[in-house]
């Protein structure tokens, strides 16, 4: 008997979707919370955001002169040709504005931390809130938000404090400013410190728990754990006003704190965000990120994006993104994907450990495609900046998401975003890209296409990958 040859099947360039965009799941409908109203007496945005561009005109006028200075095509930037603020970039910089290297330099900080500054390894470029400074007052505001959220970095902490100190303040803060946000004026520094010194007998306690056998008594956390003299918190609570004053969010002097009308603003805002963090549309708030995307596997993509936000509400910037790449690195392709895409909405925050993992294979196609999305480019030209072969793993790895998790039709219409014009092309290209995952795809694939000839040739194919063939 003859065997048929298989057809030449063209397969259609189209743009791939993202997996989580597959209409999967029974769209789901949530009540809309009302949109929450700041505190009586807050100014309204325009003026919170004329409050923020007056406190950040120093840092806004050095990232402009970084701009027209060291942009492209400046040359001499500085000695080693790199766009960092070196010693002479900003003697130059304070020769041209006037103003003192020192102040140049504290300008360009706070600059890096309002995000009107991007530094990629020895290079720096205009961040996008900077673009949009004159005309935005969202943007000005998410970049003062920005500079509160970096409050500890603002000024250097105290000399002879332990690390593990400094930690459990910048901890306890949080519900400091929330006590400050709810007196509406000026606080003395004593009940500061006094509220201060529970939160860290608190943070202590919670460290030293312990299990014990039930009917047994419960041990005694040592007393050295969780007694704090006050004594050894003034100089760090000294420092943590003097850093937020110094961003602009309370003043501070005489023996008293206030928030600034920004500062009141701010914590409303960081308030809000817990409220909705608590409100989590489909309850994977207090999961791990493996967990929560398991979850949203199921949401379409306005439900996931939701979920994801809400999801890292609850958690600081760095350790949600080193929790989402962990998971990325995991065996599950789905959570691959979907990993990068609550990446996506974390935003620039994240830019630095995408970058990071360009190098590791199973991640480089996602992390090139986060990045040139990022750049600006538009998402449907992204894929460009991968190569062939990078974006023929890219589609066995979703092609092994989809059999994983989807259906058969899925799977064979998945064929249409592969980048090859035919389908011999694609097995011998799928085969020398070296997936770990390529038999079990092509086995799913040829058990799902309806054409017997092309099916046949899929599996001839996974049968020469897996005896190397």
């Amino acid at each position: 008997m003859t065997s048929r040859i298989p057809r030449d099947s063209r397969l259609r360039l189209v743009r791939p979707r993202p997996l989580a965009a597959a209409p999967r799941a029974v769209n789901q409908r949530h009540p809309r919370r009302p949109a929450p109203r700041p505190p009586e007496g807050t100014p309204a945005r325009a003026e919170l955001a004329k409050m923020a561009r007056s406190g950040l005109a120093g840092a806004v006028r050095v990232a402009r002169w970084a701009d027209n200075a060291l942009g492209p095509g400046q040359g001499g930037a500085t000695a080693d040709g790199k766009a960092t603020l070196s010693t002479a970039t900003a003697e130059r910089a304070a020769a041209d504005l006037g103003l003192s290297a020192d102040q140049v330099r504290a300008d360009w900080d706070t600059a890096r931390l309002a995000g009107l500054v991007e530094v990629h390894g020895g290079s720096a470029r205009p961040g996008w809130r900077l673009r949009a400074w004159d005309r935005d007052d969202s943007a000005v505001l998410r970049g003062w938000v920005a500079l509160f959220d970096a409050w500890s970095l603002a000024l250097p902490e105290p000399a002879g404090h332990e690390p593990a100190a400094v930690a459990e303040v910048v901890s306890a803060m949080p519900q400091v400013l929330s006590f400050l946000q709810l007196s509406a004026g000026p606080v003395p520094v004593e009940q500061l410190l006094d509220l201060l010194q529970q939160r860290v007998t608190e943070l202590r306690t919670e460290r030293c728990e312990v299990t014990y056998e039930p009917g047994s008594e419960p041990p005694a956390a040592p007393a050295e754990a969780t007694d704090v003299p006050p004594a050894s918190l003034a100089p760090l609570l000294d420092w943590a006003l003097g850093a937020l004053a110094s961003v602009g969010a309370l003043t501070y002097g005489a023996g008293q704190a206030t928030l600034t009308p920004l500062g009141s603003w701010a914590v409303w805002v960081k308030l809000e965000q817990i409220c909705v963090a608590a409100q989590s549309p489909a309850g994977n708030i207090e999961q791990s990120a493996e967990d929560m995307l398991r979850g949203c596997a199921q949401l379409r993509p306005n439900a996931a994006r939701a979920e994801y936000r809400a999801w890292l509400a609850a958690r600081t910037v760095g350790s949600a993104v080193t929790e989402l790449i962990d998971a990325a690195r995991g065996e599950d392709a789905l959570l691959r994907g979907l990993a990068f895409e609550a990446l996506r909405v974390v935003g620039a925050p994240a830019e630095p450990e995408v970058r990071a993992v360009v190098d590791e294979p199973a991640l480089r196609p996602y992390a090139l495609l986060w990045l040139a999305e990022h750049d600006g480019l538009d998402p449907e030209d992204a894929h460009e900046v991968l190569t062939r072969e990078e974006a023929t793993w890219l589609w066995v790895d979703t092609a092994a998401a989809v059999a994983d998790h989807g259906e058969a039709p899925m799977l064979v219409r998945h064929l249409e975003s592969a980048v090859q014009p035919t389908v011999p092309q694609l097995l011998d290209e799928v085969r020398a890209v070296g997936h770990p995952r390529t038999v079990q795809v092509l086995v799913a694939l040829a058990a799902a296409h309806p054409d017997p000839a092309l099916a046949k040739a899929v599996r001839r194919a996974a049968f020469q990958v897996h005896t190397g063939g």
